[in-house]
């Protein structure tokens, strides 16, 4: 549906008006607790969920490990690979609202839940305001999370 973008295709500009005209929403704190943006991406050579091989699940976690070891600054963090999991880290990611399950009966009926753990894992930031969700739904799930 895409028609297929070239390498030399670029997005067009971004233009969100005035965000200074937006305000505060919530300045006295009483209403916002926090913000999640969330995005779902597939990750280029691989069939969707329902389709994968254990050995492309296995194959994807690496690369997302390997490339987000790279991170530097506010975005550095550790990668948890749900195989293999300690009771702690898992107990740890659940306190934090951060580790996600077995996909429910849909996911289950669509052949997306096939050689769980393996293959997947979480990404999390120091702060814990950015992570990344290796192969649970999507390929990639990309979380921006701040207080307020």
């Amino acid at each position: 549906y895409h028609g297929g973008f070239k390498k030399t295709d670029k997005h067009p500009p971004k233009n969100w008006g005035d965000v200074d005209s937006l305000g505060n929403l919530d300045p006295n704190g009483e209403y916002v607790v926090s913000t999640r943006v969330r995005c779902g991406r597939s990750m280029e050579g691989y069939p969707f969920n329902p389709c994968l091989t254990e050995e492309q699940y296995k194959e994807m976690e690496q690369k997302v490990s390997t490339t987000l070891s790279g991170m530097e600054g506010e975005l550095k963090g550790t990668f948890y690979p749900l195989t293999g999991m300690s009771k702690d880290i898992q107990q740890k990611l659940i306190d934090d609202h951060f580790l996600f399950k077995e996909g429910d009966r849909f996911l289950q009926a669509a052949n997306a839940c096939r050689f769980w753990p393996s293959g997947r894992g979480i990404y999390h930031n120091e702060n814990k305001t950015f992570l990344v969700w290796c192969n649970e739904e999507d390929h990639l799930r990309l979380i921006s999370m701040q207080m307020g």
